[in-house]
């Protein structure tokens, strides 16, 4: 009788390379974090993130308690300019280190603030590697979800539509998408507070539209618009329900 591994022979010294796990960790609070990314960053061999070059990385602040002691950590400093080329060369280096440590047969957690492709910065990680190495996604809760659940504002019911801006469009395209929309989520608001907030008071939308920073951390602040500060940080968001739908 033929052996029932006959022809299946395994070379048990070849160097079997890692898998590289691209984790949302949420927008903040670490409660919101999933079970498979504990779990992940808890048994991971290698911890990548972004950070601000020469700064913190908040990703890794939010999983910062489930790090293991013994963990090899790659962090990609990545230049937060309009200029697109510093940042692709940092995500050029971070890839090429991660590489390396997946060649040598490491799993790597690369962790991603909210979901990893929902704006996030994983993604110039999995184009660069996906096509050469084993990638999962594994997905995050968004800062969109958590700023609603916050603010308590529904986005979108039934047939409805949720439109996702970003804070940087110029003002004609920013008006013309906010006319269009049903709901609203306008992301990265930052220095562009005084553009959105004049777009939106145009269109007569101020009274329907709130604002909430630093969802889910502890100096989270949740307001109408009208009543938020000129100056807003980078991690905000403003919503806006046109009320098709009746909630109640």
């Amino acid at each position: 009788m033929a052996s029932l591994y006959a022809g299946d022979a395994v070379e048990f010294d070849q160097k079997m390379t890692g898998t590289l796990y691209g984790v949302g960790v949420g927008p903040g609070d670490p409660d919101l974090m999933t079970v498979k990314a504990q779990k992940l960053i808890q048994g991971a061999d290698v911890i990548a993130y972004p950070s601000l070059a020469g700064g913190d990385s908040f990703a890794r602040s939010i999983a910062a308690d489930l790090i293991p002691d013994d963990v090899v950590e790659i962090a990609m400093d990545v230049p937060m300019t309009t200029d697109r080329a510093p940042a692709q060369a940092a995500y050029d280096a971070g890839a090429k280190e991660i590489a390396k440590a997946l060649e040598d047969g490491k799993n790597v957690v690369c962790l991603c603030e909210g979901d990893p492709f929902f704006y996030g910065s994983f993604m110039y990680l999995y184009a660069r590697l996906a096509t050469r190495f084993d990638v999962e996604v594994v997905p995050g809760v968004t800062s969109v979800t958590t700023c609603a659940a916050k603010a308590g504002m529904p986005l979108a019911a039934r047939n409805e539509r949720l439109t996702v801006l970003p804070g940087p469009l110029p003002k004609e395209k920013l008006k013309d998408r906010i006319e269009g929309a049903e709901s609203v989520a306008i992301m990265k608001v930052g220095r562009h507070m005084r553009k959105i907030r004049g777009v939106i008071t145009e269109l007569g939308l101020l009274d329907q539209a709130t604002y909430v920073e630093r969802a889910s951390l502890p100096d989270e602040v949740v307001c109408p618009l009208e009543q938020a500060p000129e100056d807003a940080p980078y991690f905000s968001m403003i919503l806006i329900v046109k009320g098709g739908d009746p909630w109640l």
